[in-house]
């Protein structure tokens, strides 16, 4: 039976979501720290919460296919059910409340900015993380000392999957094709490969240097605005991911929890500071534009009015000031 074509699209782009949380999952996968299937990076959370910002509420049994799929490989079916339940429920608790706030995809308004840090991302996986951390421990796959800091490797995870991918897409979608200088992009690769170079440097020795990104982070804010501070971000939060799952640099000789909560307070940071800066910058441009085409209306109203406001007459050619001159001297 063949479908309406309404509907085949619709069961095409689930396959999408589905298929893109699943290499999402497999990637974090590669850095777990708990049983296996807990890591510091959880990029799936940003598939699905992209997924509903650009989709809508419809787009959610991709995600609970895709989440049900990796699930299915880590464990029992009992906990396979569960985990999947949470990764289903936060996405979707955290778009609700993004569209409840007023959440713009475009990230031109810094109230945006904070809603997608501290709604779409700190509240809303904080649902995923309770639901995970519990199932693990119902089924006895961790014990109740592991709690905490299973919970807290959960919640890092998948809020820092929000905060890296969702900005990046975004930002991707509101690039225009056209073309660019080649010191603009000779620019962007400098930015970009600085805030590498750097945090690859900071995330392996012990002089405690991740705060140097920041001034990259301003760079990129104010030369490219969103799509610069977007990848610079990506970079910051996944080497520092990377640090903390490898125990090295800044993090080296702290325990779990703790290297989980700076990760976080840095990554959340990181990019508070990157959203806000972009989101200020563009409502500045916003309101600039807006003076400018305001002013240019107002000089084609003067110019159409200009012979009534001289006295001269509507309709009728203006005298040169030579004449005028006489004129009135007459």
């Amino acid at each position: 039976m063949q479908l309406p074509p309404r509907l085949g699209w619709y069961a095409a782009h689930l396959l999408v979501v589905a298929a893109c949380y699943y290499v999402g999952a497999r990637l974090g996968l590669l850095q777990a720290l708990v049983n296996d299937q807990v890591t510091p990076l959880w990029p799936p959370t940003g598939v699905a919460v992209l997924a509903l910002v650009l989709g809508g509420l419809r787009m959610w049994p991709g995600i609970a296919v895709g989440a049900f799929v990796v699930n299915a490989t880590l464990g029992e079916l009992g906990t396979t059910v569960l985990i999947g339940a949470g990764n289903t429920l936060a996405p979707v608790a955290a778009y609700l409340l993004l569209r409840r706030v007023g959440f713009r995809a475009e990230l031109d308004r810094t109230r945006d900015a904070l809603a997608l840090v501290f709604v779409g991302a700190f509240a809303g996986m904080a649902v995923s993380a309770t639901v995970g951390s519990g199932a693990l421990l119902a089924t006895g796959a961790i014990t109740r000392g592991d709690f905490w800091s299973t919970w807290t490797v959960w919640w890092t995870g998948d809020a820092l999957g929000v905060l890296v991918f969702v900005p990046l897409v975004l930002a991707l979608r509101t690039l225009r094709r056209r073309p660019r200088p080649t010191r603009r992009w000779l620019e962007a690769a400098a930015l970009v490969g600085s805030t590498a170079v750097v945090m690859a440097v900071a995330t392996t020795h012990d002089l405690r240097l991740m705060y140097l990104v920041f001034p990259f982070l301003i760079w990129a804010a104010l030369r490219f605005q969103h799509a610069g501070t977007a990848p610079c971000a990506l970079i910051a939060a996944t080497l520092a991911a990377r640090g903390a799952a490898m125990a090295s640099g800044p993090f080296a000789g702290l325990d779990l929890v703790v290297r989980m909560v700076t990760l976080q307070a840095f990554n959340g940071t990181v990019v508070l500071t990157a959203l806000l800066l972009s989101a200020a910058i563009a409502e500045r441009n916003a309101a600039r534009a807006a003076i400018e085409r305001t002013v240019a209306q107002l000089a084609d109203v003067v110019s159409q009015y200009q012979p009534l406001l001289l006295g001269e007459g509507a309709g009728l050619p203006l005298k040169p000031p030579e004449e005028r001159g006489k004129s009135e001297e007459r």
